[in-house]
């Protein structure tokens, strides 16, 4: 004990480049949640594109910020901490009430119940993600889906089909679309991160090509490129776990006497 009082926490030197792309998210995540509201106290369609509009720019957002703390050394625990409270707003609230406003309405508190799942699930994922980012993870895995992937589930299916849905069977298929990335953040089945890719190497030239192809589709036909890759990076789970099993089953049958 050196007798020196700890240093006087200063919002403005703790603050980085990084967390003003944090706060844009935030600020985007908002705005998108302004949005839904009105579009549903008075349906005009401006409000709901101008909200599913503001979605992509705030995970784009989300990407930055991370990328330019890595990249500058500057990550913080104040940059940590609005990073989860901004995800929680981006890719918690606003696709809740996406969904409810594109085909929840119609079953009432059980649409709210299910909204209210799917952002509870979000901030509860971030919470969990900051804790066991101090402690040693694999971090080619993510614990539970992340929950920009995961918001992306329900925004994909309405940019694929914005018409909506209103009748009560719809709306049920609906609860799937909400309830089952909202059990998976919560989850502890592993999830792949691209963090750890090196397109630096040579090996990476398959990726590469692959990330051109991916964004050529994207360009000619987005709906679709959006809905597959969504639905695709939610079952890889699953996927990868049913080919980690058979592998290991076939590993440890033994071969057949000739």
């Amino acid at each position: 004990m050196d007798g020196r009082e700890p240093r006087h926490f200063s919002m403005i030197r703790s603050f980085h480049l990084a967390d003003g792309f944090t706060l844009l998210n935030g600020a985007l995540g908002a705005g998108a949640t302004l949005a839904f509201m009105r579009f549903t106290m008075d349906r005009t369609a401006a409000f709901f594109w101008l909200g599913a509009a503001l979605l992509p720019v705030a995970l784009v957002m989300d990407a930055l910020d991370g990328r330019i703390a890595r990249r500058r050394g500057m990550a913080s625990p104040l940059g940590q901490e609005l990073d989860s409270l901004a995800d929680v707003v981006s890719f918690g609230v606003a696709p809740a009430i996406l969904s409810f406003a594109w085909g929840l309405q119609p079953l009432g508190r059980i649409g709210w119940a299910a909204g209210f799942l799917f952002a509870a699930a979000a901030a509860v994922r971030l919470a969990r993600f900051n804790i066991q980012s101090t402690s040693h993870q694999d971090k080619r895995y993510f614990v539970g889906m992340p929950s920009p992937p995961a918001a992306g589930v329900p925004a994909a299916t309405v940019f694929a089909f914005p018409q909506g849905l209103t009748g009560p069977w719809e709306a049920a298929a609906v609860l799937a679309m909400v309830i089952v990335p909202a059990l998976l953040m919560v989850s502890t089945v592993r999830f792949r991160s691209f963090k750890t890719f090196d397109l630096q190497s040579r090996r990476s030239y398959p990726v590469l090509l692959l990330i051109a192809f991916g964004l050529a589709a994207l360009a000619a036909r987005p709906e679709e490129v959006l809905l597959v890759a969504a639905y695709t990076y939610l079952a890889s789970a699953f996927i990868g776990m049913a080919w980690t099993r058979l592998r290991r089953r076939t590993a440890s049958t033994p071969p057949r006497a000739t």
